[in-house]
């Protein structure tokens, strides 16, 4: 029985084979579908994931996105269904699977949130596993989605990759009075999502980076000062001292509806303060909240919504 039954993968194999040879590629996608429920349903994972991502490459670069990008999800499909340990080797083939799909392609985000979905097995991350974020992070910038790449570099740990892209981002499309709200958005988000490592090298990469910064501390601009106290402060743990500094650049901070409320999370995380006691915050405060809820959701289609600032910085990305 299992004698026939693997007679008839080489079959399929060698009908996948000439499908391939004579560029019928409509064929060759339907022949690896067969080999993944046969090969599914021995349990020959290692084999399966071989198969598939040979096969959505081959397909991807012949152009065929659909069918490449459905052998993709099967991919990931697999990776799950098999408990696979996520490591560096399957982000890095996740990665060239997903630069090669259309970005137009609605398959290609169902693809990269199963994926995400999947990094996280075994960790404590939930929305996705920040390095598997900074590889599809890169793939977006170099196609010049400056809203997605920022979207996943700020899951990422990547705070100097993140700082290079907002450097670029602001020279291409922001006005000279926004330097320092580029930065300071993703300093303090990445502060939301307890990175402080991440913020503190984003912060220092930006800076030392832009053309238009001079050297500091300190420095021209006050918001910069502020970020560069707030992370010393978090540092030191001194309440008193981040409730000085907050009110002392209290009009840098009024530049942005968003910041006050950034820094009551950030007050929260860092410290130990009580979180403010529901009021009715309009709509500015409702749609701050969604932001934080998505910080720790799996739909990035919200947190993308959610975190879009009200400043013209934010406006850029959008």
């Amino acid at each position: 029985m299992a004698s026939r039954y693997s007679h008839g993968v080489q079959r399929v194999l060698a009908k996948l084979e000439a499908s391939i040879n004579s560029e019928n590629y409509y064929e060759a996608h339907q022949m690896y579908r067969t080999l993944y429920f046969r090969y599914l349903s021995q349990k020959k994972y290692s084999e399966l994931l071989e198969l598939l991502y040979n096969g959505s490459m081959l397909l991807l670069q012949h152009e065929q996105y659909a069918s490449g990008a459905d052998l993709g999800i099967l991919f990931v499909n697999v990776l799950t269904q098999s408990e696979t340990v996520p490591v560096q080797s399957f982000f890095e083939k996740i990665t060239s699977l997903f630069s090669l799909m259309s970005p137009t392609s609605p398959e290609r985000e169902v693809f990269v949130q199963s994926a995400l979905k999947w990094s996280v097995k075994n960790t404590d991350y939930k929305t996705g596993h920040p390095d598997l974020h900074q590889k599809i992070a890169q793939v977006f910038w170099r196609e010049k989605n400056y809203v997605m790449a920022r979207q996943h570099f700020i899951h990422s740990r990547d705070g100097s990759g993140c700082a290079a892209m907002l450097v670029e981002l602001h020279e291409q499309r922001g006005y000279m009075n926004e330097i320092d709200l580029f930065i300071a958005q993703a300093v303090l988000q990445y502060l939301c999502l307890q990175n402080k490592a991440t913020a503190q090298e984003a912060f220092n990469s930006y800076t030392s980076r832009h053309p238009k910064i001079n050297s500091g501390p300190p420095y021209l601009l006050p918001l910069l000062n502020f970020l560069f106290f707030l992370l010393k402060t978090i540092d030191s743990g001194k309440l008193a001292v981040f409730t000085v500094l907050c009110e002392q650049y209290q009009i840098s901070l009024n530049r942005d509806p968003f910041y006050r409320q950034y820094l009551d999370k950030i007050g929260q995380l860092f410290f130990n303060i009580p979180p403010p006691r529901p009021r009715n915050q309009g709509l500015f405060g409702s749609l701050l909240q969604s932001f934080f809820n998505g910080l720790e959701d799996e739909d990035s289609d919200d947190e993308q919504r959610n975190t879009a600032s009200t400043s013209h910085a934010a406006q850029e990305l959008d």
